[in-house]
C-alpha cells in the first residue's frame, strides 16, 4: 500500500509542478487566474490524494484551505475584505464536510459520520449571528429572532440522517 501512496503522491507532485512550471514560463496563458486559485488548488491536491489512497485524513485538511481559498476568491472579486469578521465562522463547516468526506473515504469501515452535520451547522448559526451582527451578508442582514427555526430544522435534519445511517 505504501508504494501506491508513493506513487499517488509523485504524480500529483509532477502535475504540480508541471502547471507552476507553466504558468512561469507562459503567464499570459494564465493572466485571467487570480491568486486564490493556487489556494484552492492546493487544497484540491489534498482531496484528490485523499480520493485516491482512500486516506480521509486528507480530506479535512483538503476541505478546509480550499474553503478558504473559495473565500478568498469572493473576498478578491468583490473586495469585501471586511467580511472576515463574519465570515470566519464558515471555517467549523469546511471542517464538518471534511468529516464527512474522512469517513465516507475510511478504508476499514467506511461510514456517514453525523458529528461533520453538527459541525456545519454549528458555523450556519454562526454565520448568521455574527454576519447579522456585523454587517450585512451578501447586502442584507438577517433577524436573527425570525430565523432561529431554520437552526432548529437543521438540527431535526442532522437527527434524521443519523437515525437512518445508524447500524443496527
Amino acid at each position: 500500500m505504501e508504494k501506491r501512496h508513493g506513487v499517488v503522491w509523485g504524480i500529483l507532485l509532477i502535475l504540480l509542478g508541471g502547471f507552476f512550471l507553466v504558468t512561469r514560463l507562459m503567464p499570459e496563458l494564465f493572466g485571467y487566474v487570480y491568486w486564490p486559485f493556487f489556494i484552492i488548488g492546493v487544497g484540491l491536491v489534498f482531496l484528490l490524494s485523499a480520493v485516491l489512497t482512500r486516506s480521509g485524513g486528507l480530506a479535512i485538511p483538503g476541505c478546509i484551505v480550499s474553503g478558504i481559498g473559495g473565500i478568498l476568491y469572493w473576498q478578491t472579486l468583490t473586495g469585501r475584505w471586511e467580511s472576515w469578521s463574519y465570515i470566519w465562522t464558515l471555517i467549523p463547516g469546511f471542517v464538518g464536510l471534511g468529516v464527512i468526506i474522512a469517513g465516507l473515504l475510511d478504508r476499514e469501515r467506511p461510514h456517514f459520520d453525523s458529528g461533520g452535520l453538527v459541525l456545519m451547522a454549528i458555523s450556519t448559526l454562526g454565520f448568521m449571528v455574527f454576519g447579522s451582527a456585523f454587517g450585512a451578508l451578501f447586502g442584507f442582514t438577517f433577524d436573527v429572532g425570525t430565523l432561529w427555526p431554520l437552526f432548529l430544522i437543521g438540527i431535526g435534519v442532522i437527527t434524521l440522517i443519523s437515525a437512518i445511517f445508524r447500524k443496527r
